[in-house]
């Protein structure tokens, strides 16, 4: 558990330091689900720990772009 919170922790921090990135698009989502539901069909129905940390990574991402965005406005 500890080397999870470990994993999330820099995966957060390196997002936010990518937050001056643009948000993704439409298309760059879409095919990051379709991988997200091959890699848990793949897993016998289970999500694998990694996409959960890219998703959680993704969504912060998304969020402190949107913060950044709406600052500049």
């Amino acid at each position: 558990m500890v080397r999870i919170a470990a994993v999330t922790g820099m995966a957060l921090a390196i997002a936010l330091g990518a937050a001056g990135c643009d948000n993704r698009g439409p298309m760059e989502k879409a095919g990051e689900k379709a991988d997200h539901t091959v890699d848990t069909i793949k897993n016998g129905g289970h999500e694998p720990v990694g996409d959960s940390i890219k998703d959680d990574v993704n969504k912060a991402r998304d969020k402190v772009s949107d913060a950044v965005d709406d600052a500049k406005k």
